[in-house]
């Protein structure tokens, strides 16, 4: 399925007129931002940063936001996320732009997984660049190779669970014991146990999720997100009743925070969670499962993985 979406101005999400940007901002705009205000833009992409990034750009490699190989969507130690941003010259009180490499529509939940870190850690002003570096170069603005160093702070975070769904809470929506909509933001594959994820115990889903894939926010071949339109239909075709707790998950907490921000920052749904170990972590919980292949193609499953 892919949603027909549109109509940005209306909602306000990159309304270029505002006087700060929202969750989305267009290279032109972020031009405009960057003449008239003090954002921190972190350019999220490692070693690309070198080969050429937006003038003043703090590099922010991904990978300081994720957990170890054998479980990369585990949630990054608090302390050690406020020796991060301390290092990156972080401020509550300034604006955040993330900046990926926008070379595929996937790419988009590198720059979601960072904002709902720093969402979670208290920053509230926060924009991801659509498009990430390739729409600002295709834009016709320049690339700098000038590196940054960024002066560094001090700060105080608390993470905030509002947006968080742990394993634990997971498994008790599953067993029927609380409500909420489970959304597998994966493609179709993973859904159906017929794709598994290398650090995943087992191929499978969440019982009674419904499956969206992350790539139903972009248009064919594009790599920059669409703006949500049609809330209403958005929340009929999930089942999400009015003011319903929402789970958004995938292999690794990836792919499943572009969704989560569709639903929650695009769409303005409310207690839409994403869960950041998600099916790896799950899968390795000895929790039920769905969509689970039978013993033999599971093995066949098992030794593809491992060859």
């Amino acid at each position: 399925m892919r949603i027909c979406l549109a109509g940005i101005a209306a909602m306000g999400v990159t309304a270029a007129a505002s006087a700060e940007p929202g969750p989305l901002v267009e290279p032109a705009e972020l031009k405009t931002v960057l003449d008239e205000q003090d954002p921190i833009v972190l350019d999220i992409r490692g070693e690309a940063y070198a080969k050429g990034h937006i003038d003043g750009a703090v590099s922010a490699p991904y990978a300081l936001f994720r957990g170890p190989a054998e479980n990369p969507g585990q949630l990054v130690p608090e302390d050690r996320l406020e020796t991060v941003y301390e290092e990156l010259g972080l401020a509550m009180d300034r604006p955040v732009v993330i900046v990926s490499e926008g070379d595929t529509n996937s790419d988009f939940g590198a720059a979601a997984r960072v904002y709902w870190t720093l969402k979670s850690s208290g920053f509230g002003k926060l924009s991801i660049l659509n498009g990430g570096t390739a729409a600002w170069v295709a834009a016709g603005l320049p690339l700098s190779k000038t590196p940054v160093q960024p002066q560094p702070t001090e700060l105080d975070i608390t993470w905030d669970n509002r947006w968080t769904a742990g394993t634990d809470e997971v498994a008790s929506i599953v067993k029927g014991e609380r409500e909420a909509v489970l959304v597998d933001a994966r493609p179709a594959g993973f859904y159906e146990g017929k794709q598994a994820h290398d650090a995943a115990e087992r191929p499978g889903t969440l019982p009674g999720a419904r499956n969206l894939a992350h790539s139903s926010f972009f248009r064919p071949d594009a790599t920059a997100i669409s703006p949500v339109d049609d809330v209403a239909a958005l929340k009929s075709s999930l089942g999400i009743g009015e003011g319903e707790e929402v789970v958004s998950f995938c292999n690794t907490g990836h792919w499943a925070a572009t969704d989560w921000f569709a639903l929650s920052e695009l769409g303005g749904i409310e207690n839409v969670k994403l869960y950041p170990g998600s099916m790896v972590e799950y899968s390795a919980s000895g929790h039920e499962m769905a969509n689970v292949p039978g013993l033999v193609e599971n093995l066949l499953n098992q030794f593809r993985r491992s060859n």
